[in-house]
């Protein structure tokens, strides 16, 4: 059976397996959805240590930082290195309508949950219709109501 030999195959593979752990050390995976009256957001931070996560709100941006420190092993001859370390940074740009002064945290396992309410004003709300019975009519230009 003949195969073709390519001499850059190898070299594409790692170039792309390179530029694959920068993108995954630049991001943080999350999740976001609605429950109730307020929207949960997971954020994967492994091996983050829990001091140096930080979030905060300035206006509609929403950042959360934290840092993952990588190990300083001496006299080791590594193998494989490929567990990203440094900051990890994301800001979100979130809509009007959140009680963002109400924002709760909390870390576990690795992830950070976030639970952002709904502020009062932007919550549905039913506006119930008053019947106003068959002695009024509404008509319109000059004619007067009744």
């Amino acid at each position: 059976m003949a195969t073709r030999f390519d001499p850059f195959q190898e070299f594409d593979r790692l170039f792309a397996q390179a530029l694959t752990a920068e993108r995954a050390s630049a991001t943080m995976p999350m999740d976001l959805y609605r429950s109730g009256d307020h929207y949960v957001l997971h954020v994967d931070l492994p091996g983050a240590d829990p001091g140096t996560i930080d979030v905060n709100v300035e206006d509609r941006t929403l950042t959360i930082r934290a840092e993952r420190t990588g190990r300083a092993e001496q006299d080791v001859q590594w193998l494989a290195k490929e567990r990203p370390v440094g900051t990890y940074a994301r800001q979100l740009t979130v809509g009007r309508g959140l009680a963002l002064d109400a924002i709760s945290a909390t870390y576990s396992d690795g992830v950070l949950t976030l639970s952002i309410p709904v502020a009062e004003d932007a919550k549905p709300r039913r506006i119930e219709v008053q019947h106003a019975g068959d002695a009024t009519r509404i008509t319109s230009g000059s004619d007067a109501a009744v």
